[in-house]
């Protein structure tokens, strides 16, 4: 792939009507060379899917981010809260020691224990995002919380293979997939906003010969 095409692609474009920050551009590099180095053989529309979802879940900087909001805002997840039962949170405080981090936020400890085991499985790591939740913005670990929870349906149980079928196809049937593929993340929430990011990394992509 081209890298230089592509931020020719996005510069100056809805998304980055402004070019980009240095840290833009570092979170874009890190996230490309591990897309390089472990999925190229995937779909670049899962590619342009995750890039999608990092633009939104890191509020645009594609950057490990934590969760933002008062200490109190982080109650819902508390453990007895429907959420928090969601999350496999367990314990006082739970709620906000395991508030949603990374490129795509990463959030619970059920999903922190079994980013553990996986990562740990996969790559041969010692990690345990349980005892240590603020590993999950390591910028390896959340690049792969990324690429490997969608791949594999960490978090809700579906994964980008269940929405997105990699055939070039025209916008109106890529965006329907990318719209249905916010399931792998979060249910429907902010789908269409990011399904059309997606749209947009996608062509850049195509731009780039990616």
């Amino acid at each position: 792939m081209n890298r230089g095409a592509f931020y020719d692609a996005l510069r100056g474009g809805v998304l980055f009507p402004h070019g980009f920050t240095q840290g833009q551009v570092e979170g874009f590099e890190r996230l490309l060379d591990t897309w390089d180095k472990y999925f190229s053989a995937d779909p670049a529309a899962h590619l342009a899917y995750n890039l999608g979802t990092s633009y939104h879940e890191t509020a645009q900087t594609m950057q490990p981010i934590v969760e933002r909001g008062p200490r109190a805002y982080f109650d819902k997840y508390e453990p007895g809260t429907r959420l928090g039962r969601m999350l496999g949170n367990t314990q006082p405080g739970d709620g906000f020691r395991f508030r949603g981090e990374g490129d795509v936020q990463n959030t619970g400890r059920r999903n922190a224990n079994f980013a553990s085991d996986r990562l740990n499985q996969v790559f041969g790591l010692s990690l345990d995002l349980v005892a240590n939740p603020d590993q999950r913005g390591d910028p390896f670990v959340s690049a792969m919380s990324l690429f490997l929870g969608n791949r594999e349906g960490w978090w809700t149980g579906k994964d980008l293979f269940d929405f997105i079928d990699g055939i070039d196809e025209g916008d109106a049937e890529d965006l329907r997939e990318f719209v249905n593929a916010r399931r792998v993340v979060n249910g429907t929430d902010k789908a269409e906003k990011i399904g059309g990011y997606a749209l947009v990394f996608e062509r850049a992509l195509k731009a780039a010969g990616a």
